[in-house]
Parts: C-alpha cells; sequence; structure tokens
C-alpha cells in the first residue's frame, strides 16, 4: 500500500506567513485557487502547546476543504513526513504572485 505524500504549503496571511501541511493539493475549478484538503497537524497530546499551532489548529478545526487564493501562496513543498504547522510574523518583504492586467471578460450571449 502506497503512502499517501505530504505536502507543506506556505500561505502569506494578513501579514503572516503561515507553514501548513496537507495530503491534498488540487487546482480548483474556481478561478485562481487552489484546493487544499486533509490538513495535518502534529499531536495535541504534548506537554508542551506551540501557541501559533494551536492557533492554525483552531482555524482549521472542522474544515473539510479550503479554497486558497494563488495569490497568498508563497510555495508549495512535497516533503517526507509532517512538520509542526506555524505562524511567522512577515517581515513584509513577500512579494504577492503576478496578477492578469485584466480579468478575462465574461463571453456575451449576443
Amino acid at each position: 500500500m502506497s503512502v499517501k505524500p505530504v505536502y507543506r504549503v506556505t500561505v502569506h496571511q494578513q501579514g503572516e506567513v503561515w507553514e501548513l501541511y496537507a495530503r491534498e493539493i488540487y487546482q480548483s475549478e474556481l478561478w485562481g485557487f487552489l484546493e487544499v484538503e486533509e490538513f495535518v497537524f502534529s499531536d495535541n497530546a504534548k506537554l508542551v502547546i506551540d501557541t501559533s499551532t494551536d492557533k492554525l489548529r483552531r482555524t482549521f478545526e472542522g474544515v473539510k476543504r479550503s479554497y486558497l487564493p494563488v495569490n497568498m501562496i508563497v510555495r508549495i513543498d512535497e516533503v517526507e513526513r509532517e512538520g509542526e504547522a506555524k505562524t511567522l510574523k512577515s517581515d513584509g518583504k513577500i512579494a504577492s504572485f503576478p496578477q492578469p492586467a485584466q480579468w478575462p471578460r465574461k463571453p456575451s450571449d449576443d
């Protein structure tokens, strides 16, 4: 039986950098979004709990699937095993993913 890969998804979110771990990532049918499923968090039975990990666990508690805008994604890595999800303060030096000059127009029914 093959083991599902684990992905480390680095996301820039409102002045913070989130490092999340997930087992499934897809290109969404919603234009400009990625679907992220099966979030992986470390064992919460530890004696010492990292507050940033706990914040992310509470944020994604009960979430089956998350649609993340492509411009929030900093990096996606396939890793051998999950790590500690965490948040870091952003120093403001993260560039956004380039956006198109214009959004595609909806075809008219003429």
